[in-house]
């Protein structure tokens, strides 16, 4: 186990001080369970902590840096930011999905690639660097994470309405999304949808659900408004 960890731990250019917290939040119950570790030995707990260190970081991001947003956008933008489909994202990024300790049985139904457990695991390792290093690790570590980058990441998490609110703004046709391909086994399908604005094809997105597919071909749209119209749409 101690080689998978450094690896990791060069990825997120975070040296551990106790190795142990970085296993645990690496260590899903499944693989606890299966390795009789205890109950104390997955990360569940450190999620539980993490999530907490990293609403209370993205709260004072957002408060110093929207002056004029009052608390009810601010708690929306929060949401958007913390929610599992961005956190996924973010881990992801890091690899983080292939570091995680899953059963056998998790393993092969396709828990690697749910979103449940590596948002999870992610807002684990914000836990064990926060008990590791203290606030000030765990908000460098979410800043590069998950700060850096973030309009692109809530854009992402967004796409689907902010392209339709683009397509209605601008008067473009009606949007739809078109299942064109499914392959995989039953537990690990990947999904392809064709995106249209009235009858023009605007984008193509692959996922491991209906609705991921759809956000990425809805990302791709609205970057390719963007950089065509020249536009900056919220």
């Amino acid at each position: 186990m101690d080689n998978n960890e450094d690896k990791f731990e060069g990825i997120i250019g975070y040296t551990f001080n106790n190795i142990e917290l970085l296993k645990v939040a690496l260590t899903h119950s499944s693989f606890a369970n299966e390795h009789k570790l205890g109950k104390n030995k997955c990360n569940e707990r450190l999620e539980f902590l993490g999530d907490a260190v990293l609403e209370l970081v993205m709260s004072e991001y957002l408060y110093s840096s929207l002056m004029n947003v009052q608390e009810g956008e601010l708690t929306r933008k929060r949401a958007s930011i913390v929610c599992e489909p961005t956190l996924d994202l973010c881990a992801r990024e890091i690899k983080l999905d292939e570091y995680i300790y899953l059963g056998h049985g998790e393993e092969i139904t396709g828990g690697r690639k749910r979103a449940s457990i590596v948002s999870d695991a992610f807002e684990a390792v914000i836990g064990a660097v926060y008990l590791d290093g203290g606030f000030t690790s765990a908000k460098e570590f979410i800043e590069k994470f998950v700060i850096d980058g973030i309009e692109d990441k809530t854009l992402f998490y967004d796409s689907k309405t902010i392209l339709q609110e683009i397509a209605q703004g601008n008067n473009l046709g009606q949007v739809r999304y078109e299942l064109v391909g499914e392959s995989g086994p039953d537990h690990d399908k990947t999904f392809e949808v064709d995106l249209y604005i009235g009858d023009e094809k605007v984008g193509n997105g692959k996922g491991h659900t209906k609705k991921n597919a759809q956000q990425k071909a809805a990302y791709m749209a609205i970057l390719r408004y963007r950089q065509v119209t020249g536009a900056k749409e919220k």
